[in-house]
């Protein structure tokens, strides 16, 4: 029986699935105007554990996490950068999925992209127009806060006390508005921004309503699971509660779950203060993998510190794992014997009790970090009984059990083979040469393939320089 600790009821709820042996599952995927950040990767770790996890017990997971491309610092970038908002989400799209893919994270069912999904927008505010839950003005389009009964019910918060701390109504369109706490649906387009013909005129979507559109045209109308960080309780999911709940008339989402911040050396992640690092950064000194381990040493509602020192015991401590299947293998091929031995059966029925452990802790709100230590167990058990004159098939057996553990938590066992120096020579060789020839996107494939490998380039005035990560 798997328990989830539900923010909605802010209490450990046992799973039930809408549909048996079925989960339908949306997570708030990234915005994408840049390289993700290493708190974008905690979400897209902890739900690529827990969707893992259900598929382990058996479960059918329809898994949905969107890509927002079109929004305000998309915008921002593109005229910056003097092209289209269309390049630069696409751009980073493709550079997001190239980190997912180091972290070892599973594509989702869907990924869909807020700007296809317009139509089901306009649809969805028509209806809610339609119901009497929003009203438009001037071309903006917003959600009566009020009329939404149960509004607060997820971040429990009181609206009269979100009235007190609203700040006064300035000149700048809110004083359109109801109420102050009714939010924005539909915004008419500005000068140079991307924009779509709708009832209320040229524009584009609010954030909100676009969550609320594509988990329902995906997911339908009633989901399982809706995840994401605890930055999105409110207003975000609250909005998306309220939207859905007000155009279907249904419970929208069973269970709400969300991970909690992650901090860099004790203080809160922020350009200003210059602890600002990309997941791209981090796989120029560190294999993702070690940054999916670190993550999961914690519980996901746990506040993380991040810190070179809790990444170097990640490296330590992944390696431990690693070597220890690098060594059963070993053992399976250099075995003299092919059949357990008495002994030996009596040894992997023991070792059973470190799985059972395993799904004791995924069972319970998914704690992946007493899951790794029940990993550690049976690592330190398998050290200790599989030597030198074992039978393969014990070794296997336990190799196996290693692997299928770490293979739910997403984690890969088996080491990268490292480069020779003139394997490492020569595809920087072919590197320049490709550069020469202006085949750009032959060098940055080697320069990709020698990060993966852990090998960091530096091009400097006196040539190309590397080394090891």
């Amino acid at each position: 029986m798997i328990r989830i600790y539900n923010t909605l009821s802010k209490k450990k709820e046992e799973f039930i699935p809408l549909e048996e042996g079925k989960v339908r599952m949306y997570v708030c995927g990234p915005t994408v105007y840049n390289f993700i950040h290493i708190g974008n990767a905690r979400p897209m770790i902890v739900f690529d554990t827990v969707r893992r996890y259900m598929e382990h017990k058996g479960y059918e997971v329809n898994f949905v996490s969107n890509f927002t491309d079109v929004d305000d610092k998309i915008i921002k970038k593109a005229n910056e950068e003097g092209v289209s908002a269309d390049e630069i989400s696409s751009r980073y799209i493709a550079e997001c999925k190239k980190d997912m893919e180091g972290m070892n994270i599973m594509p989702a069912t869907t990924h869909p992209l807020a700007t296809q999904e317009i139509d089901g927008m306009i649809e969805m505010i028509s209806i809610l127009i339609e119901k009497g839950y929003a009203y438009a003005v001037n071309g903006t389009v917003y959600f009566r806060t009020r009329r939404f009964e149960t509004y607060g019910k997820l971040s429990h918060k009181n609206l009269d006390d979100l009235q007190g701390g609203n700040r006064s109504l300035l000149v700048s369109g809110e004083d359109e508005k109801e109420d102050s706490l009714d939010f924005v649906l539909w915004k008419p387009k500005k000068e140079g921004e991307p924009y779509w013909v709708s009832p209320w005129g040229e524009g584009r979507p609010g954030w909100h309503i676009e969550c609320s559109v594509m988990s329902r045209k995906y997911l339908g109308e009633q989901i399982d699971i809706h995840g994401g960080g605890e930055d999105l309780v409110f207003p975000h999911h609250e909005n998306e509660i309220a939207q859905s709940e007000a155009c279907s008339g249904s419970v929208f989402a069973r269970y709400w779950m969300h991970n909690a911040f992650l901090n860099i050396d004790n203080r809160k992640m922020s350009k200003s203060l210059g602890n600002f690092f990309t997941v791209r950064e981090i796989s120029e000194k560190y294999d993702l993998q070690i940054l999916r381990f670190f993550m999961l040493n914690a519980h996901y509602r746990s506040p993380l510190n991040f810190s070179a020192e809790l990444m170097e015991a990640s490296k330590n401590a992944l390696e431990r794992v690693q070597t220890a299947v690098d060594n059963l293998k070993y053992l399976a091929e250099c075995a003299a014997t092919e059949e357990l031995s008495a002994q030996e059966s009596e040894s992997i029925k023991e070792s059973e009790v470190f799985e059972s452990d395993f799904d004791r802790a995924m069972d319970d709100d998914f704690n992946t970090a007493d899951a790794i230590a029940a990993v550690f167990d049976l690592v330190k058990f398998a050290n200790t009984h599989a030597k030198e004159g074992s039978s393969r098939s014990f070794a296997q057996t336990l190799c196996g059990k290693i692997q299928s553990l770490c293979d739910i938590l997403g984690i890969i066992t088996e080491k990268k083979a490292e480069l020779l120096d003139t394997e490492i020579e020569g595809l920087i060789e072919e590197r320049q040469a490709a550069r020469k020839a202006k085949d750009f996107s032959r060098a940055d494939e080697i320069r990709n393939l020698l990060l993966e490998k852990g090998i960091i380039l530096e091009d400097t005035r006196e040539g190309v320089k590397w080394k090891r990560a």
